[in-house]
């Protein structure tokens, strides 16, 4: 296939480039700003600037490259700051996606769509199915939800798919957060030592890192994703899709698994959302039900934990450790 993938030098981008690529598909590298990532020699993929607010622009290029299918994984995703900053998260996350969907239904090609949990408001205890009404809290949720509205709205032949707590090699994450904020606080455990005893040994050197512990989803791996979104490109099963790793977790029950697994060891504190105040409300409940995504493409990701410890494994991290007693 002809696939174009917008937003191709950000985190989920490339690795979707990547994953394409790596399938022997014709792709399309899309960028707002140039990316130094996508290497020398065959199977390379062709590379253009693109600014996907500009409708004009959009269909200009679409009509020249005439895709089979769009992956736009470009978005405003600064959620904080978007709620100072609406119309620029409006005009990426909303326009974006409706210029891509006028343009890819003039030259008749597929539209696969990223979108976020935040679109639900998370005021329910079990997880949100892709038949539930989507109420967000927060500036870049609207943003997002609008674009989902618009490519609804303007195509047939389109897959939405929603995710959430993103982390990859090519981007600023909250597994890359933790990481350097435990090397600065906290200490770090050999092979060979006992997690336990170092623990007591270290506590009154270590600095508490205080971290969230109301806000339940879903880490997901960018690479994990792409898979995914490759091979659901290939059903031509149009519609929304939920596409997590596996498992349900908090974001303190992240960042004390990011540590264990790295050998460091840190005063982790558990806060609520009240108590680490930001500008943009976040959903206490964001996880997401996968239906009907096995029935799909044949398979769910793998847990979260294991997605964290294959990228851990990546930056060269990760420690075999004795847990004590």
């Amino acid at each position: 296939m002809r696939i174009a993938v917008t937003g191709a030098s950000g985190m989920l981008g490339t690795d979707v480039v990547s994953e394409l690529t790596g399938r022997g598909h014709e792709v399309a590298a899309v960028y707002h700003h140039r990316p130094e990532r996508f290497g020398q020699g065959p199977g390379r993929p062709s590379e253009y600037e693109l600014d996907v607010t500009d409708l004009r622009a959009v269909r200009g290029l679409i009509g020249i490259l005439r895709p089979h299918a769009v992956v736009n994984c470009a978005a405003y995703t600064r959620v904080d700051d978007a709620e100072a900053d609406r119309e620029t998260a409006l005009a990426v996350n909303a326009l974006g996606p409706r210029n891509l969907a006028l343009a890819c239904r003039e030259v008749g090609a597929a539209l696969l769509h990223v979108s976020t949990d935040y679109v639900f408001d998370g005021d329910r205890e079990v997880a949100y199915t892709i038949w539930d009404t989507p109420s967000p809290l927060n500036v870049y949720g609207i943003s997002k939800l609008w674009g989902e509205n618009y490519v609804r709205s303007l195509m047939s032949e389109y897959y939405i798919v929603r995710t959430s707590w993103l982390f990859g090699l090519h981007g600023r994450n909250f597994v890359q957060t933790m990481l350097e904020l435990g090397r600065k606080y906290g200490t770090h455990l050999t092979g060979g030592e006992c997690l336990g005893q170092r623990a007591v040994e270290s506590k009154s050197s270590i600095v508490p890192l205080r971290v969230v512990s109301d806000q339940r989803g879903s880490p997901t791996y960018t690479v994990d994703l792409a898979k995914a979104c490759a091979d659901l490109l290939e059903t031509r099963c149009f519609g929304i899709y939920h596409v997590t790793n596996q498992g349900v977790t908090t974001w303190y029950e992240f960042a004390k698994a990011i540590f264990e697994k790295t050998g460091l060891v840190v005063d982790v504190l558990s806060v609520t959302s009240d108590e680490f105040s930001r500008p943009a409300k976040r959903p206490k409940n964001s996880a997401l039900d996968p239906f009907p995504l096995r029935e799909t493409i044949g398979y769910l990701l793998p847990s979260w934990e294991d997605a964290l410890g294959r990228y851990l494994r990546q930056l060269g991290l990760g420690v075999e450790v004795d847990p004590g007693v």
